[in-house]
């Protein structure tokens, strides 16, 4: 068992990992949290802080933001700290001379149920298979990248139909209890870390702009939930009459109208695609350059072609 007041040190960068950081520092009081440097943005390339470091400073909280994790005087910044535990929440890759410094352990929250979607993207990929049960695992940091002992996990039903943006929210609600939970069981050595077993393990890569166009040959339920899965980004598009289309919402159609794999067809009331066993009404679109908008609102406007090959 450690001390009363454990030293803790928070890592992370993205909005995800703000509900979890405030957590803890209303719980314990944090020592510092570690971010991303200040990043060039817009036209101005003004210097644009990280989610993290908004809320950190909001709340009083120190913010160390190296440009390299090696770099030895952050190192002796680190130590200084005598952190107990150190809590890492969508950030880099530590190494192993950052990691080890936590006296009890250095933690990482993840998105998803570990071994499945060790990566980058474990939320869009649960969501591109077509999972109906994800949530988030806690693990210890070690040399390979997402594969350290098992502490908590926490299941996360997911509901049909939701979005990437949509999970990313319910997943960053849920991140609070995990890591309060997983604190609190290694303040008090409550928890037994678990190996994880290897031979269910599973990738998920980053999204690169090959995993986003839709190819119609691909059934309507596997293209519905890769459009579901990469909403709002970075997008599942296919190009039609030379322009980009990013496709945001779909159901799964019922009704008279006839379209071929790989074609569209627009009528007064539905944008409709071809898939290779079916056809999918798309709700939601986003046109090149143009803002997202409902499908309904979309053909109000629309004075292009109304059926044609989808590229």
């Amino acid at each position: 068992m450690v001390k009363n007041n454990p030293h803790i040190v928070f890592m992370g960068t993205p909005e995800f990992a703000i509900p979890s950081m405030l957590a803890i520092h209303h719980k314990y009081g944090l020592k510092a949290v570690v971010t991303l440097p200040d990043t060039s943005a817009g036209r101005g390339q003004n210097l644009r802080p990280t989610a993290v470091k908004v809320a950190a400073l909001q709340n009083n909280i120190p913010v160390l933001t190296p440009q390299s994790l090696k770099d030895p005087s952050f190192i002796q910044e680190l130590q200084n700290l005598q952190p107990d535990i150190i809590i890492v929440v969508a950030f880099r890759i530590l190494p192993k001379s950052v990691y080890h410094i936590a006296s009890i352990g250095t933690f990482n929250i993840h998105g998803s149920l570990l071994p499945k979607y060790r990566g980058a993207a474990p939320i869009q990929w649960s969501l591109i298979h077509g999972d109906t049960e994800t949530g988030l695992t806690t693990f210890l940091l070690n040399d390979s990248v997402d594969t350290g002992n098992i502490l908590l996990q926490k299941k996360y039903t997911i509901p049909e139909n939701t979005s990437y943006g949509e999970l990313y929210q319910q997943l960053m609600i849920l991140s609070v209890s995990i890591a309060l939970e997983t604190c609190d069981g290694l303040i008090h050595n409550t928890i037994i870390p678990k190996v994880q077993d290897e031979k269910v393990s599973s990738p998920a890569p980053k999204i690169f702009k090959k995993h986003c166009h839709i190819s119609c040959e691909q059934s309507a339920k596997d293209i519905k939930n890769l459009i579901h899965g990469l909403n709002p980004i970075p997008g599942a598009f296919v190009s039609i009459d030379n322009k980009q289309v990013k496709l945001l919402r779909a159901n799964h159609y019922i009704g008279n109208e006839e379209v071929h794999c790989g074609y569209f067809l627009i009528n007064t009331n539905e944008f409709l695609l071809g898939c290779s066993d079916g056809i999918l009404s798309i709700a939601e679109l986003q046109i090149e350059g143009k803002p997202k908008m409902k499908t309904t609102d979309f053909l109000r406007g629309y004075r292009g072609i109304l059926h044609g090959k989808v590229t």
